[in-house]
């Protein structure tokens, strides 16, 4: 077992693979703990639903996909924070909203354009052995700018997640913390796309966050746990699909799915102590 999986990381699109999946797994755990504790979730499914569309109608146009997508995701992330914010429609309601609409788009798009299923399958169920070398670089590039963000802004970005009424009261620009979490959720959502796909990227914000959270109670225990959960459960997945030939996407997601489960069982346990 061990020497086949030796032998595929000779391959330099299996590296490529790796590191990327690597850098944005992490990144994925430590804005998933924020966005879970804001009970802002489900954005990242709103918003990989936007980015399959955005990608989608870019590759039916013959246009960058990137290009098209990075911006659309950008605004559409700002939108749902406003109305968010706003109150005028519930937090969960405008995600259904950008997350249908956006879905139908791009299956309608899908569907009267031929000669792109392979290209748009990919980002849907997501192809990581296809990633480039651009597509490592932007992981790397994003995985830096979160880290900073967290270390620099860590006192901001804990107020504002647990309390962003006193946070303001104290004089924190809450809407710029909020914005540069979208923003970075954003650009996530559309490089892990090409891991793991339009219909599985929000189990990597969610599941690592939650299982944390059963174990962990400071933030910063919980962000580091995340980060940790994050990233064993992407060799896992990523190991059992080099072995068994199945999506990657989904062994991570399984594998951290057992990862929840073990983590809310010792949360349990250690309630009822």
């Amino acid at each position: 077992m061990l020497e086949t999986i030796a032998k595929m990381l000779q391959y330099s699109f299996v590296q490529r693979a790796v590191i990327a999946g690597l850098m944005i797994a992490v990144c994925a755990a430590l804005l998933g703990v924020c966005l879970v504790l804001k009970r802002y979730s489900m954005i990242g499914d709103g918003l990989s639903h936007v980015s399959f569309a955005a990608l989608t109608i870019a590759t039916a146009l013959n246009w960058a996909p990137m290009a098209v997508s990075i911006p659309t995701v950008l605004v559409c992330a700002f939108i749902l924070l406003r109305i968010s914010q706003n109150g005028s429609v519930k937090a969960d309601a405008a995600v259904a909203v950008f997350s249908t609409g956006a879905l139908a788009i791009g299956v309608f798009a899908l569907s009267v354009v031929d000669g792109m299923n392979t290209d748009v399958n990919n980002y849907m169920f997501g192809s990581i052995l296809s990633m480039t070398d651009s597509d490592v670089r932007l992981s790397v590039i994003l995985t830096a700018v979160v880290l900073v963000v967290f270390l620099l802004f860590y006192h901001k970005i804990f107020a504002v997640t647990f309390d962003e009424t006193f946070a303001k009261a104290t004089g924190v620009n809450t809407g710029a913390y909020n914005s540069l979490v979208a923003v970075l959720t954003a650009l996530m959502i559309v490089v892990g796309m090409r891991m793991m796909g339009s219909m599985l990227i929000s189990g990597l914000i969610l599941f690592p966050a939650l299982s944390a959270m059963n174990v962990c109670k400071k933030f910063s225990s919980v962000t580091v746990c995340a980060a940790a959960i994050s990233v064993v459960c992407f060799i896992v997945g990523m190991g059992a699909s080099m072995l068994y030939d199945t999506p990657t996407g989904s062994g991570i997601v399984i594998a951290n799915m057992i990862v929840f489960g073990t983590c809310s069982l010792i949360g349990y346990f250690r309630r009822r102590a």
